[in-house]
């Protein structure tokens, strides 16, 4: 992976793509030192939420409130009671019992192998399958579930594979996105028809999905699935994505599985807690999850999606989601393109090899509710001119 992607993030890097040190102007406008604008368009804050005022003062009040960053602690020991007003918030939000912790990433890193060693289900290890386009955050946590378990690796979205290898073995686990880095989605409503036949355990990364989606912000999978959570259900996800603050959320199923979790997940129960403003900033965004802002701010964010589709092709023009990828082929061109495009006021990521298939790069673009409809008409008109297409 090194050895291959390398000279392309060098590249990029050569072409002003990476290590951009920017001032913050608002509503994605951002500032380099030499005085030139941009806007960004690889922001994961999908509803502008981490620049809305009061999720600012809630961080704000948090601090002054608490007096501290933080407690530097084990939350298993002591945590400030906020954490618990947070995770209240969020349990009635998302209708399961949810825990936050510093990213997605470490949830997955504790939580992963916990279900492949059996301890999250009946005390006995699961064979893990991992779908092929799963994010590294939980690809990187394989060799680890391979000392408690088999793991596999399915072709992205092949439910033929998975049900071959649930008619085999008695005890699999399924670790997917619910909404893929590089767009599509997983096949939630067959996945829930594979857990009622054969009890399959479902671990779903919605990182991309909170706020987006749902009537209350629960995301892409929770909003499919019914009123009570499964037990063999399992769902994290980014605070610090359209949510607009920082950690990460897991819903969990069964309350008592907390203490488990708490004491076991690894990364989860390490001192490093989530610290008191992304908490505080974290309960005035659930907040504004309860108002008709929400709504708003979704229905703004899929007429920003609409209007881009209208004008500029992708693998998933007409899907009703943020990220696109406008593909181009070779590395050498993704970095050319995003560089061109850059020079005309927007950033796009150039994405190749190992962030996609080699020969397969492109450039990837986010939407967002708090981006100008005059702006996206912009940029659709220089992706075409870069591009080339029609």
């Amino acid at each position: 992976m090194v050895s291959l992607g390398n000279p392309s993030f060098e590249s990029a890097k050569e072409h002003g793509l990476l290590d951009l040190s920017v001032h913050n102007l608002g509503n994605g406008h951002l500032e380099l030192p030499d005085g030139r604008q941009f806007i960004n368009m690889c922001s994961c804050s999908y509803l502008g939420l981490s620049s809305h005022p009061a999720v600012l003062e809630g961080a704000i009040q948090a601090l002054q409130k608490e007096k501290a960053m933080g407690l530097a602690v084990s939350r298993l020991r002591i945590r400030f009671s906020i954490t618990d007003e947070l995770e209240a918030e969020l349990s009635s939000l998302y209708r399961a019992r949810s825990m936050v912790t510093l990213s997605a990433s470490a949830a997955s890193a504790g939580i992963l192998p916990l279900i492949a060693s059996g301890h999250l289900s009946d005390g006995n290890p699961r064979v893990m399958v991992f779908d092929k386009a799963s994010h590294f955050s939980m690809n990187l946590i394989k060799p680890i579930c391979g000392d408690e378990a088999p793991v596999l690796t399915a072709p992205h979205n092949d439910l033929e594979f998975l049900e071959d290898v649930c008619r085999k073995h008695s005890r699999v686990a399924y670790v997917a996105d619910g909404f893929y880095s590089m767009g599509g989605v997983t096949r939630v409503k067959e996945l829930l028809a594979l857990q009622d036949r054969y009890g399959l355990f479902l671990y779903f990364d919605d990182s991309h999905g909170l706020s987006v989606y749902g009537e209350r912000g629960e995301g892409f999978v929770r909003a499919l699935l019914g009123e009570e959570l499964n037990p063999l259900t399992v769902i994290v996800g980014s605070l610090a994505k359209g949510f607009g603050t920082a950690g990460g959320v897991v819903m969990l199923g069964p309350a008592e599985r907390a203490d488990l979790v708490a004491r076991f997940a690894g990364p989860m129960g390490w001192s490093q807690a989530l610290g008191v403003p992304s908490i505080g900033a974290s309960l005035a965004s659930a907040k504004l999850h309860r108002t008709p802002e929400l709504g708003r701010l979704q229905q703004a964010l899929r007429d920003n999606i609409r209007l881009f589709d209208e004008h500029v092709p992708s693998p998933h023009r007409g899907e009703e989601f943020p990220i696109k990828v406008i593909e181009v082929g070779e590395e050498a061109q993704a970095v050319q393109r995003s560089r061109q495009v850059l020079d005309r006021g927007f950033y796009t990521s150039a994405v190749f090899f190992p962030i996609v298939a080699r020969g397969k790069a492109g450039l990837r673009v986010m939407m967002r509710a708090d981006i100008a409809q005059e702006d996206v008409l912009r940029l659709a008109e220089v992706l075409r001119d870069v591009t080339g297409q029609e």
